[in-house]
């Protein structure tokens, strides 16, 4: 699967968005991917994540437990483990910090890839490490359905995405004229509990 075929699923779902919308990180961007609209279809998310796993095994080999960060990555990080045939588990905020809850351990030993939904900052992806680190897991991969960064997120370690788009985002106060002429959006999650 390339970009294109990702871009065909995103499009397929009316998930390809275009107007002025604040993303997760606090940017504004021209495109926003609403991942959920996708998400909400068995069929578009299991070709999507079944690819991203078979790239994932490609690059690091067998892996023992997928981890995603709490909301945005519960869904592809639980698809793509199904087809890695390994167990998911999320982080989720609590105090400000991503932290491991509701019982879930990271077995000693444990090879993990920490899968993302889309990676616009790498904020959140840096986050889930840290957060698979703090609780002694050995994050041997990351991975996301989307690269907007244009391949310039550097995790520290191998790297995978289906697709990969350079996108621009700006802070609020130096957005391009046409892009502030049009009232913004906020349809991310990560100031839901701010």
């Amino acid at each position: 699967m390339n970009t294109e075929d990702v871009l065909n699923e995103f499009r397929g779902a009316g998930a390809l968005r275009e107007g002025h919308f604040i993303l997760s990180s606090g940017l504004h961007s021209g495109v926003f991917l609403q991942k959920n609209l996708v998400f909400q279809y068995p069929d578009r998310t299991e070709r999507l994540c079944k690819a991203l796993a078979a790239k994932i095994r490609d690059t690091v080999g067998e892996l023992d437990l997928c981890v995603s960060p709490a909301v945005g990555g519960i869904i592809p990080g639980y698809e793509t483990a199904r087809h890695l045939g390994v167990p998911s588990i999320y982080v989720e905020r609590e105090g400000g910090e991503l932290k491991l809850r509701r019982a879930f351990q990271i077995p000693a030993g444990a090879r993990i890839a920490m899968v993302e939904d889309i990676v616009s900052t790498g904020l959140s992806s840096k986050e889930c490490i840290e957060a698979i680190r703090k609780a002694g897991g050995e994050v041997v991969v990351a991975a996301a359905i989307v690269d907007r960064t244009g391949g310039r997120y550097d995790p520290g370690m191998p790297f995978v995405s289906l697709a990969q788009l350079d996108i621009p985002a700006y802070p609020a106060d130096q957005l391009p004229p046409e892009l502030a002429a049009i009232p913004a959006e906020d349809p991310g999650s990560r100031r839901l509990h701010a």
